[in-house]
């Protein structure tokens, strides 16, 4: 029997992400710790306009974010 180890979903991002933009995966979701009442797209337009990141690897984040905390 094999074990299937593939990372899925947002956090599939997270090794592109923590590359690109030269910080930990934690570093980005206190980001989002800081606008918690946002809604979705606005938490995305957050990680673009103020940090310069990518439609994509912002969305991955909030994603992740949102589901861990339950907003």
């Amino acid at each position: 029997m094999t074990g299937n180890n593939t990372v899925k979903g947002p956090a599939s991002y997270f090794p592109s992400i923590e590359k690109t933009y030269g910080k930990p995966i934690d570093h980005w979701l206190t980001v989002l710790a800081g606008v918690p009442d946002q809604k979705h797209m606005a938490m995305v337009a957050v990680l673009k306009t103020q940090h310069n990141m990518g439609h994509g690897h912002a969305n991955a984040l909030v994603a992740h974010f949102r589901a861990q905390t339950g907003s």
